[in-house]
């Protein structure tokens, strides 16, 4: 008896230590929790900010009225810089900023935008259509705004490589047997390619 009593007392101070290891367990599993639902929140709320329609109204609105007074000017000699942009457009108004856009390496693309401080800038700008900087004639226009999610529908070109080719139903010739033999065509028609489905 005394030996199954000595046995009870172990096994329990076992289970007590196992009890204390799961209690410690759950305890840093809670915090964590609690840390991912505050980290989860904090996000939420970054998103829901970002997404909020009324800031999203009032950036296209400052958007607009930055594009209001800013022009876009392409033809633009591949070594000029912004410093000589600026001083092209000097005579118009106060320069606020001037963006020539580059490609992935780095290289310009051909073509700047010039913001001005002024709305009225932008009228003097258009007159400076056509005028010359690096030897190249400018094309200035006045920026327009660019509306996400609406791209400008561009109908398909057609090849003029491939030939016209019709969307008509296959239609058997009729039976007949041809002048030239089988397999030949006359000299003046151009063989056509091969099209499985027209």
């Amino acid at each position: 008896m005394e030996h199954e009593d000595v046995d009870m007392i172990g096994l329990e101070t076992n289970d007590a230590a196992e009890l204390d290891d799961m209690k410690k367990r759950l305890k840093e599993m809670e915090d964590e929790a609690a840390a991912l639902r505050e980290m989860q929140a904090k996000v939420e709320k970054e998103m829901s900010s970002v997404q909020d329609p009324a800031s999203a109204a009032a950036s296209q609105a400052n958007r607009e009225e930055v594009d209001a007074r800013s022009v876009f000017v392409g033809n633009v000699d591949y070594s000029c810089t912004p410093e000589e942009v600026q001083q092209h457009f000097q005579s118009c108004g106060t320069v606020n900023r001037i963006t020539i856009r580059t490609d992935k390496f780095g290289q310009p693309k051909g073509y700047a935008y010039v913001e001005f401080l002024e709305t009225e800038a932008v009228q003097e700008a258009l007159l400076l259509n056509e005028s010359e900087l690096h030897g190249r004639q400018l094309k200035v226009t006045a920026k327009r705004t660019n509306i996400p999610g609406m791209k400008q529908y561009r109908p398909r070109r057609s090849n003029p490589y491939m030939g016209a080719r019709s969307r008509s139903p296959y239609v058997a010739p009729p039976y007949f047997f041809s002048p030239y033999g089988y397999g030949k065509v006359p000299r003046f028609r151009m063989p056509t390619r091969y099209g499985p489905y027209y």
